[in-house]
């Protein structure tokens, strides 16, 4: 079960070369700064190297997929009898089942071994397909855990993408401890009640469907079935990142609950930051903080509980670059 560490700190999963370990096959490293410096506070990081882990020495000969992009095989670049396909799509397995405490994973990018898209895939005489692959422990992994948030280090350099990964993180994190209450089907409601603008942001689509979902949930209905489907339709439908459109659809619909409450002045102000968001003049904290503004002088405990206002702690100012 997913949950803080004796550090205190939640546990995410991550390629070993990605924190400075030297593991990759010329014995170096791929230490991210980016990890380190803006999360290294939050979480513990689990780390993991496929490659050495099912036998591979440091340094090795480099490992590279080839053959069908959709089912490639992982062989040594310079020779391609030998053959680490079965090997490390087994450790997949046995790591998607071993790391049941870990709410995310970081992936390396581009590895034959942890890339999670765009890895290059050769072809006879060297040349690598059109159509690129999936390193072959991150899809093994990965398939087993579909609920799991994961991401490239090189995608969270983008801070949309950043910011959406987190987010999917701590609503892991939040139904985790949901779970380990005992899923009741009033946890469900109240659980979904609080991600409702959240999921708006991200899919409004999505929350249209899984509304319908919810809605025809019976009292006698399995929880743990119903939650797990929810769930994963959940997290499937966080992993599209919002756009100034829907966070601004969102921000229309909270200032709604709150237009009794404020006046003329007021209300005109807020819509200005938002038109101004809209348009790219400032960033989305500068129309939330005006918002959150208004809700403390006038709660709401509908608004109060959304996890749109406070997806991750703000200290990380994750939503200062949006």
């Amino acid at each position: 079960m997913t949950g803080a560490s004796p550090t205190g700190k939640f546990r995410i999963g991550i390629s070993a070369c990605l924190v400075g370990d030297n593991v990759r096959y010329n014995g170096g490293h791929k230490a991210s700064s980016l990890c380190h410096e803006l999360f290294d506070e939050q979480f513990e990081w689990v780390t993991v190297c496929p490659e050495v882990a099912i036998g591979l020495g440091i340094p090795r000969e480099p490992i590279r997929l080839i053959g069908d992009p959709d089912h490639p095989q992982v062989v040594g670049t310079r020779d391609a009898s030998q053959d680490f396909s079965a090997p490390l799509r087994e450790y997949g397995n046995f790591m998607a089942r071993h790391l049941d405490d870990i709410c995310g994973y970081v992936f390396m990018q581009k590895s034959p071994s942890c890339g999670l898209e765009r890895v290059k895939v050769y072809q006879s005489g060297g040349r690598p397909a059109l159509k690129t692959g999936r390193g072959a422990f991150a899809e093994t992994f990965t398939a087993q855990r579909p609920d799991l948030p994961v991401e490239e280090e090189g995608r969270l350099h983008d801070p949309v993408l950043r910011e959406n990964f987190i987010s999917r993180v701590y609503a892991y994190i939040d139904w985790q401890a949901l779970l380990a209450q005992g899923l009741t089907r009033g946890g469900i409601i109240a659980f979904h009640s609080r991600y409702k603008y959240l999921l708006m942001a991200n899919n409004p689509q999505a929350y249209r469907d899984i509304g319908r979902l919810l809605g025809t949930l019976k009292r006698d209905d399995n929880p743990n079935e119903v939650g797990a489907r929810y769930f994963s339709r959940l997290m499937q439908a966080l992993r599209r990142c919002a756009n100034r459109g829907t966070h601004c659809n969102v921000l229309q619909h909270m200032t709604g609950y709150l237009r009794d409450a404020l006046d003329s002045d007021d209300r005109q102000e807020l819509q200005q930051l938002i038109e101004q968001y809209h348009n790219g003049s400032v960033p989305l904290v500068v129309p939330l903080t005006l918002f959150k503004h208004h809700l403390r002088n006038h709660p709401d405990p509908y608004l109060m509980q959304q996890a749109y206002l406070h997806p991750h702690p703000a200290k990380l100012g994750l939503r200062n670059a949006l």
